[in-house]
């Protein structure tokens, strides 16, 4: 399982999030505690809304803990909305490409789970992207192609309802191959103007999931795990979609579940 972190609110330097923290995403690469894996190894990116519409972005395959170009962006870089991201690969390549966050125009999208049996179905999962968008298909992952099938289900007009359809397209694809557990999902993506989170999954095993807000730098940090022990972090409960807007929070169901077995 992977670890992220994104954020929202006032502009503050990436290191306040990615590395600065007791519990900072990068340490979070090499000693997580609330996930399968302790170690987040397999490659690690960055994304960053700053002057222009489409964002920022940084990956590479090394460890989070070893890039000394990720210590010194993060330290010089800021941005009002950011997301970071450590892999741990649940079968694909250790590659650039297949690093979090991705990145298509102004919409950028990561992911932490697994949708079940993946390998044994991919080419259906991969005739789900519209052929306008398999152009941006540059990796191996289910998280990539579950977010270009998302924007062809019209995460532009309706973030929720389409996250919802191409989620619900996986699921059905999975409970087809017969593998378990058929969804395991945690997702942060924006358009840079808001930050929606999804946290999901077809069994108890949903991915961990927190917020925060702080008034001292007038934002919002969103969580895979809390960054600091003693803050009063909001665990988001299962079967939630979340849009984070400034200072407001508005929490609905994710339901993506009615639609697979409708389909």
């Amino acid at each position: 399982m992977c670890r992220w972190a994104a954020y929202t609110g006032e502009a503050i330097f990436l290191e306040d999030i990615v590395s600065r923290p007791g519990h900072s995403l990068i340490r979070q690469s090499h000693c997580a505690s609330q996930c399968l894996t302790s170690v987040n190894a397999d490659g690690f990116g960055l994304a960053w809304y700053g002057e222009r519409p489409e964002p920022g972005l940084y990956r590479d395959v090394m460890p989070a803990w070893s890039d000394p170009n990720l210590k010194s962006l993060v330290a010089q870089v800021r941005s009002r909305l950011f997301l970071a991201h450590v892999r741990a690969s649940t079968g694909t390549a250790t590659s650039r490409n297949n690093c979090h966050p991705f990145v298509v125009g102004r919409w950028c999208f990561m992911h932490n789970g697994q949708i079940g049996g993946y390998d044994g179905f991919r080419r259906a999962a991969e005739m789900l992207i519209p052929d306008a968008l398999y152009a941006h298909r540059r990796g191996a992952t289910d998280s990539e192609a579950l977010f270009l099938t998302a924007l062809g289900e019209g995460l532009e007009e309706d973030p929720q309802g389409a996250m919802e359809r191409a989620t619900a397209r996986f699921e059905a694809l999975s409970r087809a191959a017969g593998a378990a557990p058929h969804v395991r999902l945690t997702a942060a993506y924006s358009d840079g103007r808001r930050l929606y989170a999804v946290r999901y999954a077809t069994d108890e095993g949903a991915p961990t999931l927190y917020h925060r807000w702080s008034d001292s730098r007038q934002g919002r940090a969103v969580v895979s795990e809390p960054l600091e022990d003693g803050e009063a972090w909001e665990a988001v409960p299962p079967g939630s979609f979340c849009i984070f807007d400034g200072a407001a929070v508005e929490v609905r169901p994710f339901r993506p579940v009615a639609l697979s077995q409708a389909a």
